[in-house]
């Protein structure tokens, strides 16, 4: 299961939303998006343990890719 995010604007000394082996819920928020200025809580759509985090902070993210990596059966 792959959910995206992108961190472009966080805080030089703030912590990630989540790291690899969390366990996340179902409306966890998992990062920020920053789209046309506009920022946007990306919210985890099951629960799980989050295994891969796919894309460096501040990189740009394209439309569809894969950014998390979760495993369901990990909660």
């Amino acid at each position: 299961t792959g959910l995206e995010s992108d961190f472009p604007y966080r805080a030089v000394d703030a912590q990630p939303y989540v790291e690899v082996g969390d366990r996340v819920k179902k409306g966890t928020v998992l990062c920020i998006v920053e789209a046309m200025k506009l920022m946007n809580e990306i919210e985890c759509e099951t629960a799980g343990r989050i295994v891969e985090v796919c894309l460096e902070d501040g990189k740009m993210a394209e439309y569809g890719e894969v950014l998390f990596r979760i495993d369901p059966t990990g909660a």
